[in-house]
């Protein structure tokens, strides 16, 4: 796609400025002889440190910077010395800042660019690792507490139940979807992972059930409804747990499910089985310890499972500081090594654990599809700038997930003393 802001979510799209890129690249006129800017050779240092993304920048005098060597794939524009400043003083930040002012444009392959960016950052390397270790101790990052956490969810979660349906589909599902086939739409696909939940659960009717971070109810009635089991599923967003007891109600399934908002470290009860659906990103990985506590206090003894779901990594490192800010305050993904804090001390024995990243890129490429075709209404809602954001921070996770930057775990466990548990992973694919 070639309008300005506009990103192609099928693949690289090569911009109209592209084949003049390229000509300059190759160019032997005396023109191209010219000694550079001090505006270029900066822009230059900077494209150097983040790996060569294939970008070519548009400086407000007209002047280009091409990347060595290869074809630009998009165009950045850059509208006066005091914007370049401030992306050069901290470009992890200030790029989602400026973008989102609309002092920064991409012509181009906004998705691919930030792929670009992720696949070629040797953080090792450069002088890119030490600034951003100096700026992450820094960063003043909302606290996890009970209190923080609640503040937190309702920056992200409470902006809006009208928001969210323009683009979650008819689920209202806000966590990764499951593909059994890559033609598969967003509602089969959401519809498909709360089903491959269960299968891992072996859910059986009659059966009780927590859920913590239960977003708008959709697993929660989804297990009632084609499980038969009995639910209390807890959440602090306020705007979820009204939205979800309507549901409930208007579905029949209020005496089977219970909205309770409340945050996790207040569940009480025994179950059978404990559930989690794109919470544990919130939870903050100092938290581990006491939530395993929280597990084994629900379930049954010498009996349970449960299922955790989450944005992880390979190996830890903290939240991008943009995305901290403006989008999601206090997430804290883990690595798998960290998620072990969870189940080692409340000894939790570890059955499956199961890889959907490129589930969640997919995921995010129908999210972002959603989002460009009800922009205007975004808009109308909040503003352009706001529009901007979303849409930066839909493709920039697309991205991650695309280059690895970012996993999704599903972890499946029981109490080690359990020997109810399956033999093989038959249970998982029959229907």
């Amino acid at each position: 796609m070639q309008t300005t802001d506009q990103a192609s979510s099928s693949g690289p799209r090569v911009a109209p400025e592209a084949s003049a890129a390229y000509a300059a690249l190759h160019d032997s006129s005396p023109a191209s002889d010219v000694r550079p800017s001090a505006s270029a050779r900066l822009i230059r240092k900077l494209m150097s440190a983040f790996g060569n993304p294939r970008v070519q920048f548009v400086l407000w005098n007209g002047e280009r910077v091409n990347p060595v060597g290869v074809i630009p794939i998009a165009s950045i524009r850059v509208h006066d010395r005091a914007t370049l400043l401030r992306l050069c003083s901290d470009p992890d930040v200030q790029f989602g800042e400026l973008y989102s002012a609309g002092r920064i444009e991409v012509e181009g392959d906004l998705e691919q660019f930030i792929t670009d960016i992720y696949r070629g950052v040797a953080a090792d390397n450069n002088a890119i690792a030490v600034v951003r270790r100096i700026a992450h101790r820094l960063h003043r990052r909302p606290a996890n507490s009970l209190e923080g956490s609640k503040h937190n969810i309702h920056r992200h979660y409470d902006i809006g139940n009208d928001f969210y349906s323009l683009w979650l589909g008819r689920t209202m599902a806000y966590t990764c979807a499951y593909f059994p086939a890559q033609t598969a739409t967003l509602d089969e696909a959401q519809v498909a992972k709360m089903d491959h939940v269960c299968r891992k659960l072996r859910l059986q009717p009659g059966e009780q059930i927590a859920e913590a971070g239960c977003g708008w109810g959709a697993l929660a009635l989804h297990m009632a409804q084609h499980y038969g089991v009995k639910v209390r599923a807890f959440n602090i967003s306020h705007e979820q747990i009204l939205y979800a007891r309507e549901r409930a109600q208007a579905e029949g399934l209020s005496h089977q499910v219970e909205f309770v908002e409340d945050d996790y470290r207040n569940l009480s009860g025994q179950y059978d089985a404990f559930v989690s659906v794109g919470m544990l990103e919130h939870v903050g990985i100092e938290n581990y310890p006491e939530l395993g506590r929280v597990i084994n206090r629900l379930l049954k003894p010498n009996a349970g499972r449960g299922l955790i779901h989450s944005i992880g990594r390979n190996w830890w490192k903290p939240m991008h500081r943009w995305i901290d800010r403006r989008i999601f305050p206090g997430a804290d993904p883990p690595s798998l090594r960290q998620m072990m804090d969870i189940f080692e001390e409340s000894d939790f024995s570890v059955l499956d654990a199961e890889n959907l990243r490129l589930h969640y890129a997919q995921t995010l490429q129908l999210w972002h599809q959603l989002f460009e075709q009800n922009k205007e209404r975004v808009a109308q809602m909040f503003d352009e700038r706001f529009v901007r954001m979303w849409r930066l921070y839909l493709l920039g996770s697309r991205a991650a997930f695309l280059s690895g930057e970012m996993q999704l775990f599903q972890v499946l466990f029981a109490r080690g003393k359990n020997n109810d548990v399956p033999w093989t992973r038959e249970h998982l694919y029959s229907r």
